[in-house]
């Protein structure tokens, strides 16, 4: 497998900040909110989109494989 320096280095530092908060979620999410309301940047949160309802296989779908 080809090794991609840039992912290396980005996978390095996610370990280090993780490794700060003992690896606990919620603890490195909380430290990049606070990242966030700092930096002063404007952030944009979006609903959810939610999936169309499949519609139920009927017995003839079934049938057919």
């Amino acid at each position: 497998m080809f090794d991609d320096p840039i992912v290396e280095e980005i996978r390095r530092v996610r370990r280090a900040h993780a490794s700060k908060f003992g690896n606990d979620l919620s603890e490195i999410v909380e430290d990049v909110r606070r990242l966030q309301r700092e930096s002063g940047r404007q952030y944009v949160n979006f609903p959810p989109r939610l999936l169309a309802n499949e519609t139920e296989p009927t017995a003839s779908d079934a049938a057919a494989t």
